[in-house]
């Protein structure tokens, strides 16, 4: 398949780029932070989105969507890494909907994700529970009690926790931590009896928060899939979610190095500009050449979700551990070339190197891809 954009393709990227620049930028984000909004994004600003059909750009038509797939919502996640634009479409339409895609039934698509794609409902995965992704390692626990399912334990890092109606938990209902079977996704909701949402600042200016779950019941309709069958279906949707996440590294990334190339051609230093300075160009054409390669495998990863292709885990891997490194050298550079200034929170700079922080070591950093991809190879 070309690593090439179609007309549509172009058509949406320019239009996500116009609109994210003028009504979701890094301005607005720190607006938000400075105004101490624990929600982390504007719900005026959400709805025009959803009336676009970004929430719906990557599900079905008959659930209500566009249809128009991964593809499309990571043409829009790439604009939104390059404004930082806070939104519920990484939490929602990209994590969130990937779950219940994968696992869910006919019927509950059909009652879940017609909400998703109007923006009407705003759902988050509830999986991590301690400083390092590792799913197989979950550890809160879902009892069957008749009609119901009675979880206990506690979640971390949950993406636009406070402002989510509902949350799709991983529960263990049988094995013990460190099995992959045993592991089940219930829906729960925002204001089920025991269970309590607490914001937690993050250093990206973006909602989040821990779950305490304390014996809260929800009934067994609530189960997504089968009952300690999650496993293979949640994968699926986290390679989905890292592609996704690439995509926002991506366009974070170029950003970075497109404003960093822009002081060096206006900074002087011993009277000269220097953008002359021959270790400054080597360096900017080295990370130019990195984002060339970034940006073909973000766009073949997209298109293998597309395409349905069976076994995503290594493309998955592969873009997300490239675009951790792709980040980490263009906001480190960013910050460097802009010297002293770099460092201050007046400049806009110090944003994009925060957010691509916390994107990088959501559902596996650098160094979990990396390993992952090696295994996937045999090493």
């Amino acid at each position: 398949m070309a690593l090439v954009l179609n007309e549509e393709q172009v058509m949406l990227r320019d239009a996500a780029a116009g609109f994210l620049k003028e009504k979701a930028t890094v301005a607005h984000l720190r607006a938000l932070r400075d105004a101490g909004d624990a929600t982390g994004f504007s719900p005026d600003v959400w709805a025009e989105m959803a009336e676009m059909g970004w929430a719906g750009i990557a599900i079905d038509e008959q659930f209500g969507g566009l249809g128009y797939g991964y593809t499309g919502l990571g043409l829009v996640l790439e604009q939104a890494g390059r404004n930082l634009s806070a939104s519920p479409l990484q939490s929602t339409v990209l994590v969130a909907a990937s779950v219940i895609n994968e696992l869910a039934s006919a019927g509950q698509k059909e009652r879940l994700l017609p909400g998703i794609a109007a923006g009407q409902a705003l759902v988050s995965l509830a999986l991590q529970e301690g400083p390092h992704h590792a799913p197989e390692r979950t550890q809160t626990s879902a009892v069957r009690d008749g009609e119901d399912y009675v979880i206990s334990g506690c979640k971390v890092l949950v993406m636009d926790a406070p402002s989510a109606a509902q949350f799709i938990v991983i529960a263990r209902t049988s094995g013990s931590a460190g099995d992959t079977a045993g592991l089940s996704a219930l829906l729960v909701d925002a204001d089920a009896g025991g269970l309590t949402v607490e914001p937690r600042a993050m250093v990206d200016s973006r909602g989040s928060g821990a779950l305490g779950l304390a014996d809260v019941r929800v009934p067994a309709a609530n189960l997504l899939g089968g009952e300690g069958e999650a496993y293979s279906g949640l994968s699926r949707a986290l390679d989905i979610a890292n592609i996704g996440l690439a995509a926002e590294l991506l366009g974070l990334s170029a950003e970075a190095f497109e404003r960093t190339v822009e002081y060096l051609k206006e900074r002087k230093q011993f009277g000269r500009i220097i953008g002359t300075f021959q270790g400054l160009q080597h360096r900017a054409a080295e990370l130019f050449a990195e984002l060339e390669l970034a940006r073909s495998i973000v766009l073949a990863a997209l298109q293998a979700v597309d395409a349905g292709q069976e076994d995503l885990s290594l493309i998955a891997s592969a873009a997300k551990a490239k675009l951790c490194e792709v980040a980490q050298r263009a906001t480190n550079e960013g910050i460097q070339m802009h010297g002293g200034i770099g460092m201050t929170d007046e400049h806009e700079i110090g944003f994009f190197i925060k957010r691509a922080r916390v994107v990088q070591h959501t559902f596996g950093d650098y160094n979990y891809h990396l390993d992952r991809f090696a295994q996937a190879n045999g090493y």
